[in-house]
């Protein structure tokens, strides 16, 4: 959706913030930003990066109009110099992102800013909203792609979205994470997902009967009819008429594709369903199931031998479950002073909300041997690490625990994106991306793909890094002035 200005999709702080930059006259001072997260969602072991194309749209388009100034005026809070500076204003600065797809971990940069102050800082909240629904939402796709195998999954969630945008966005961050498909025909015109669905319960109890109502459905659709058999009673009446209505369908020439159960205990009803349908000849039919469904669930049904040939995952897809936000934040790495760079950092008592300063680099280790990632590395941009090894690494908290990775291939998994405010980065498909996901993900160990209780994949900070960190951290406590309450 190209064209869209998401401009003023932004917090009021932002605006303030840049008032005070263009008073004080250090607008065009340049800062680095860092766009990531710090905790992994659902206790898993990885998530998926997502949205950054619709975050290249919102920066290229960035302009205030006319409108927008005039609303701002209304407020009273800014001078007409100021918002004929906002009217002006472009994204002249750099950008640098994870491609989407791509398997990340808690302090790792998803995007990162450079660029004045002003201009680094009020992309904020869009590409924070942006980033983080997407993520969030295939991230969670990913495992349920996980959990379902090879069977087929179908993203149903459009009702039960928490607004049209995040229905759409959503779709379209299942599809990256694994989803088959989407019953979302926006998405399917937008974005070139393939769109499936059947019908609702409304349409068994519109006709007089199941039966004439399975009957009208295979005629208006003869080579692709896949009824849903639970309106009433699923195995004495649904599957029995189901399997009439298939057979009378098969006999004129027409396709029956399955059926679909909604609710009741899928993987007994699946058993039995099966059992039916093959005893009617009817082995080709596929059993779909649906309702409330999410990776645990699936996951459960495979163990008990359930039947299901596809899956339709909703409301704990589309708007993450019980973890409905990423949680992710952006924050100042580096400022300009005297015409460079000085790494910045943000202390705080929860040794979590300490972040890492200066200008980073993630790099990913990959071994020789399998192809199998080793371990991820944030380093500061300018560092140079040995191409093959021995490199030995120490976890940034417990640094007794130490790892010397041998015989790897490296790769840096930030990309360029914008140039002094040119777009350089080609988006590819959306078909591409799930592949490259899909394949990025092949690349971890099964251990690190869990369910519940995963393994912990390794994010460790270079000596160069963790020294900078902690000395900052002593000259920061050294300058404090003690306070007496």
């Amino acid at each position: 959706m190209s064209g869209r200005n998401l401009t003023m999709a932004t917090d009021l702080y932002q605006l303030t913030m840049l008032y005070g930059y263009f008073k004080t006259g250090t607008a065009d001072r340049k800062g680095v930003f860092d766009l990531f997260f710090r905790r992994l969602p659902w206790n898993g072991g990885y998530a998926v990066a997502a949205g950054l194309e619709q975050a290249i749209d919102y920066v290229r388009e960035l302009k205030f109009t006319k409108e927008d100034c005039s609303y701002l005026r209304s407020l009273g809070l800014f001078s007409e110099e100021f918002l004929e500076y906002l009217g002006k204003l472009r994204f002249t600065g750099d950008m640098d992102a994870v491609p989407e797809g791509t398997p990340i971990f808690p302090n790792e940069p998803m995007i990162r800013v450079t660029a004045p102050i002003a201009e680094a800082q009020l992309l904020e909240t869009a590409l924070a909203n942006i980033m983080n629904h997407q993520t969030l939402i295939a991230t969670k796709a990913a495992r349920v792609r996980e959990a379902a195998g090879d069977t087929e999954v179908m993203e149903f969630g459009l009702r039960r979205a928490q607004g049209p945008d995040a229905g759409l966005y959503g779709s379209r961050a299942a599809f990256i994470g694994g989803c088959d498909s989407t019953s979302n025909v926006q998405a399917g015109q937008l974005f070139g997902i393939p769109v499936q669905g059947t019908h609702a319960h409304s349409w068994v109890m519109g006709f007089p009967d199941e039966l004439s109502a399975f009957q009208a459905y295979a005629q208006t659709y003869p080579k692709a009819c896949l009824l849903l058999v639970d309106t009433y009673d699923t195995l004495r009446s649904g599957v029995p008429n189901a399997i009439k209505v298939a057979k009378e369908l098969e006999a004129q020439g027409g396709k029956f594709l399955g059926i679909r159960l909604d609710s009741g205990d899928l993987a007994y009803l699946s058993k039995v369903a099966r059992q039916m349908l093959d005893e009617a000849g009817l082995t080709h039919a596929k059993i779909v199931a649906s309702g409330d469904l999410d990776e645990e669930t699936i996951q459960d049904l495979k163990m008990q031998n359930a039947k299901i040939d596809s899956w339709g995952v909703g409301t704990k897809l589309i708007t993450g479950g019980d973890n409905p936000a990423l949680g992710g934040v952006y924050k100042l790495a580096a400022l300009e002073e005297n015409g460079q760079l000085v790494p910045k950092l943000k202390v705080s008592e929860n040794a979590e909300k300490t972040t890492e300063p200066g200008i980073k680099e993630t790099v990913r280790f990959y071994s020789r041997e399998n192809g199998k990632a080793l371990a991820d590395l944030l380093v500061l941009a300018h560092e140079k690490v040995p191409a093959h090894g021995p490199l030995t690494i120490f976890d940034p908290v417990d640094t007794w625990k130490r790892k010397t990775l041998r015989d790897y291939d490296i790769e840096k998994i930030l990309v360029p994106v914008f140039r002094k405010g040119k777009q350089i980065y080609e988006c590819p498909s959306i078909q591409a991306i799930q592949v490259y996901g899909r394949e990025q993900l092949d690349r971890f160990w099964p251990e690190y793909k869990r369910l519940k209780n995963p393994e912990e994949y390794i994010v460790d900070l270079s000596e160069e890094l963790w020294n900078l960190k902690h000395s900052m951290i002593r000259e920061l406590r050294a300058s404090y002035t003690e306070q007496v309450f």
